[in-house]
């Protein structure tokens, strides 16, 4: 079997959730509304401030394929294709890029594994020039969303997912942020934590793994910041949510 290297989406390969970038999309093409939007701001702020854990992850992951229900998937793909030069790419980070370069040098495929969406995931390896994506799954019925999800792409089932794709995980290589994905980074024999937060860098310096820390963008422009309604919609979530964002960071 030959080895590959998986990396995570959010923080690691972009930075910035991209799910998140792309509520203001969402609810442009009707998809969300105006309450869907401001609590999207709110996971904005949590995420930026480092305080989703697992269960947070997974809650968000939910909750964005609920709202899917209805929406057509050749639809989403057009949403995400049009999205992606002035949202997502001006996200990426250069060094990651760099990383499958040397991957592909050595004859390793490439993969981008997030518990976002799998079209969405999907897409965006396409767009990078990665060998494939896994992401959560939501049902489909005549090229329609239910919104019920088949499969969670976090926590156990992120590392269950690339052992389901038949590499030898004891030479693979894998990258992230988050100490939620913990289990995807022991199902490798080369774990590598990127721009981590505060419990994986502990839990890297223990073990030993690589730690790396990403600042360049690939494609930096001066778009593809949040999206204008989610620029102003924080305001309104009160100063507690800014105190508490502030001080979270501070920790």
């Amino acid at each position: 079997m030959a080895a590959a290297a998986f990396f995570d989406l959010d923080r690691t390969l972009l930075r910035r959730s991209s799910a998140l970038a792309l509520a203001g999309s969402f609810r442009d093409h009707g998809v969300i509304g105006r309450g869907q939007l401001a609590k999207a701001a709110a996971w904005q702020l949590l995420f930026a401030a480092r305080g989703a854990g697992a269960e947070t992850v997974r809650k968000a992951a939910e909750e964005g394929l609920i709202v899917l229900r209805g929406f057509r998937v050749d639809d989403l793909r057009t949403l995400v294709a049009g999205a992606m030069e002035p949202v997502l790419k001006p996200l990426v980070y250069s060094g990651p890029l760099e990383l499958v370069e040397r991957h592909r040098e050595r004859g390793e495929p490439v993969y981008i594994v997030s518990a976002t969406l799998h079209e969405i995931v999907e897409q965006l390896a396409c767009e990078l020039g990665f060998d494939g994506a896994v992401g959560s799954t939501c049902e489909i019925v005549d090229g329609v969303y239910t919104g019920r999800s088949l499969r969670a792409c976090h926590g156990e089932g992120k590392a269950a997912a690339i052992r389901e794709l038949g590499f030898d995980l004891a030479q693979s290589t894998a990258y992230s942020d988050s100490h939620t994905d913990l289990p995807f980074l022991e199902a490798v024999g080369h774990p590598v934590a990127v721009n981590p937060d505060r419990e994986l860098r502990r839990l890297a310096a223990e073990r030993g793994w690589p730690v790396l820390e990403f600042t360049e963008l690939a494609y930096p422009q001066d778009v593809g910041g949040l999206h204008p309604a989610l620029l102003g919609i924080p305001l309104v979530l009160g100063a507690g949510a800014a105190f508490w964002a502030a001080r979270r960071r501070a920790a």
